[in-house]
């Protein structure tokens, strides 16, 4: 396979930084969302990786798709390229580790879909997020009509997707878009010390939590609850669950060191 040209995973202290760089405005067209499945299967599967930040530089998340290419495609050509999308897209949320995204400037339509797909969004005081695909006349493809409201509920996210409107970093605090708010030039920074925290902790036991909340989430509370205690009793059969009790009863909370085994 040939060397990715527009993203990169670049790895340091456990976290994993998912980089978007296609200039000028990270448009995603198909090359980048395949780029993006494989560094996704990538950082899922590397021991060394233990959190993710999803990160499109300093200028700008993602401004959305390549509106020039995907304009030229019919409806049969755009149901294999929704579909691809959308499974790319899928790989991001299958990371079975914690995924921050990193994000200044725009995060608009695919974009902001992208970091939906993350488990936390840390946005730039001076970016602004929205799903504006209703003003070409069509609708969010890769995840703004289902993971939107699925965060914010239906009101909210039909407010947006039948505006189209461009919300800034107040608003989508308050909104429940975005689950922090710092100044521009701290956005990566502040990803990346979040990310080292989780990096620290047991990544089985956060893979567990991670896959109890998400596939739960599309259960009915029974079966949750099934899952739930299924994946709790799982940990007891891993050194890092000893590890944690043991250093607990002679230490206290919080002093552990796990292996991820």
């Amino acid at each position: 396979m040939a060397e990715p040209e527009f993203v990169t995973l670049q790895v340091e202290d456990g976290v994993g930084t998912i980089r978007l760089d296609r200039p000028k405005m990270n448009a995603i067209n198909e090359q980048l969302h395949w780029e993006v499945r494989a560094a996704a299967q990538e950082a899922a599967k590397r021991a060394d990786v233990r959190a993710v930040v999803i990160y499109g530089g300093e200028r700008v998340f993602a401004a959305g798709a390549d509106i020039k290419a995907m304009s030229h495609l019919d409806g049969t050509a755009m149901v294999a390229w929704g579909r691809e999308l959308t499974q790319s897209f899928a790989e991001v949320t299958r990371i079975p580790k914690p995924v921050i995204a990193a994000v200044t400037g725009y995060a608009l339509g695919g974009g902001y879909e992208l970091a939906l797909c993350a488990d936390f969004r840390i946005l730039g005081a001076g970016a602004k997020i929205g799903q504006p695909e209703i003003l070409l006349g069509v609708i969010p493809g890769a995840g703004g009509t289902q993971r939107l409201a699925r965060l914010v509920g239906p009101a909210k996210a039909k407010d947006l997707v039948f505006t189209g409107r461009h919300v800034g970093s107040e608003e989508a605090l308050e909104l429940g878009l975005v689950d922090a708010v710092v100044p521009d030039e701290e956005v990566y920074p502040t990803a990346v010390a979040m990310a080292e925290k989780f990096a620290a902790g047991p990544p089985l036991a956060l893979a567990a939590a991670k896959r109890a909340i998400d596939e739960g989430l599309d259960l009915p509370l029974a079966q949750g609850l099934a899952l739930e205690t299924r994946l709790f009793a799982e940990l007891f059969a891993t050194e890092d669950q000893k590890t944690g009790m043991r250093s607990f009863l002679e230490n206290g909370p919080g002093k552990a060191t796990f292996t991820g085994r």
